[in-house]
């Protein structure tokens, strides 16, 4: 039972934004437990960068799929997009060192 319990913690949510077609990031995914675990792996395989949040992602998971990013979570949403977008940038200037 508390194995269960544990996974029933786990959440996770995606978020994607595209300035040119959306006014605000976008919940694509979200979910507890092996959903969560499954939003995760498929994240990996895909090589998504993966950011943890605890205090952001429980505001995420009550979003619907689909929803846009409320105004008051911008600043934090923002932070981990120019997260991903330095990621992006290193690993775009290591392919071009190579």
């Amino acid at each position: 039972m508390k194995k269960e319990q544990e996974q029933e913690r786990i959440l996770a949510a995606a978020i994607k934004y595209d300035s040119a077609t959306d006014a605000a990031p976008k919940v694509t995914a979200s979910g507890r437990g092996m959903v969560a675990e499954r939003i995760i792996a498929i994240a990996g395989e895909n090589g998504v960068p993966i950011k943890s949040d605890p205090d952001l992602i429980q505001v995420l998971s009550k979003l619907k799929v689909g929803a846009e990013i409320p105004e008051e979570l911008y600043r934090a949403v923002a932070e981990i997009l120019a997260f991903v977008y330095s990621l992006n940038e290193n690993q775009r200037q290591q392919n071009i060192s190579e």
